[in-house]
């Protein structure tokens, strides 16, 4: 209670107006890498059994409050994944999450570092470091000169588990090697800003163009574990749907379900989003930071086998 009421008043000093979005959705995040739960409709208003998604952030109907002239707005809710349950995971977690018109991914890492040292016991150093060079200081290698055979090479060199026989594409093999090899050593007494990702990992971020060009985006660790991420949003609808649509292609060729793209959003972005940059902030694990707890059902009271 403490800490969200810490983080209410930090927004309330800013002039950010804390927002309310809708839980369940006809729409659902088609990122491959993220499962939606789902619920039925039966009654009155909607087709008969209509299907509904909880919600895995508050971002899309946050852009359409954005689009429709809100200014800067937060939100503090709960979200829902599937097939997260572990030291660090939670199917039902909370989530803070804002938007920023008139800035971009490093104004708004500024600004994420001014609130999470307010919420720490003892504020820490702000570190920023590009992802690329992260493989260089870690690994030792440069990720634009190597292919996936090359990264898988790496993993084995690294004694990763099973990469031998893994099939993963470049992306892939980035993900495996950053999530084993680089981000446990990730925020060691700072606060860690990983920025400027592969354009091909851009999700709902910009791209900005160059040799090799970047996604707009960045995540934040401390003592190795991702606390937020954030992007320089994407404004442009037809780059979005296009973005969607290869998602599902994506998820089509891997088996997973299909869901609708949000034309909501869509629409909203057509209409017309200002240029801002968001962050999505992991409650729970910020709860363990600042607690010192080892794993996630500590600071639940009710975690997911006792809920």
């Amino acid at each position: 209670a403490e800490l969200l009421a810490a983080i209410r008043d930090f927004f309330r000093q800013a002039g950010i107006l804390e927002v309310e979005t809708p839980v369940c959705s006809r729409f659902a995040v088609t990122d491959p890498a993220i499962e939606s739960l789902t619920s039925r409709y039966t009654g009155p208003g909607a087709p008969a059994g209509l299907g509904l998604f909880l919600h895995t952030s508050p971002e899309f109907p946050m852009k359409r409050l954005l689009a429709a002239g809100s200014g800067p707005i937060y939100e503090i809710c709960k979200v829902f994944r599937g097939g997260e349950l572990g030291r660090r995971h939670n199917p039902e977690f909370t989530l803070l999450e804002w938007y920023r018109p008139g800035f971009d991914h490093r104004q708004l890492m500024d600004e994420v570092a001014e609130l999470v040292n307010r919420l720490l016991p003892e504020p820490r150093p702000v570190e920023r470091l590009a992802y690329a060079e992260a493989f260089h200081r870690h690994l030792g290698i440069d990720i634009q000169a190597l292919d996936a055979t090359g990264l898988q090479q790496v993993a084995q060199r690294e004694q990763i588990s099973g990469a031998e026989s893994l099939q993963l594409d470049w992306d892939g093999w980035l993900d495996l090697l950053l999530s084993h090899a680089i981000e446990p050593h990730l925020g060691r007494g700072t606060l860690c800003f990983l920025y400027d990702y592969p354009a091909s990992q851009a999700a709902l971020a910009r791209v900005r163009p160059g040799n090799p060009p970047v996604a707009e985006r960045f995540e934040l660790y401390l003592e190795g574990m991702e606390i937020a991420n954030g992007f320089h949003e994407l404004s442009d609808a037809d780059e979005q749907r296009r973005r969607f649509e290869a998602d599902n292609q994506n998820r089509r060729a891997a088996g997973l379900v299909e869901p609708p793209m949000d034309e909501y959003l869509l629409a909203a972005l057509q209409a017309g989003l200002p240029d801002c940059a968001g962050v999505a902030l992991g409650i729970d694990r910020l709860l363990m930071q600042i607690s010192g707890a080892e794993q996630i059902r500590q600071v639940l009271a009710f975690p997911f086998e006792r809920a």
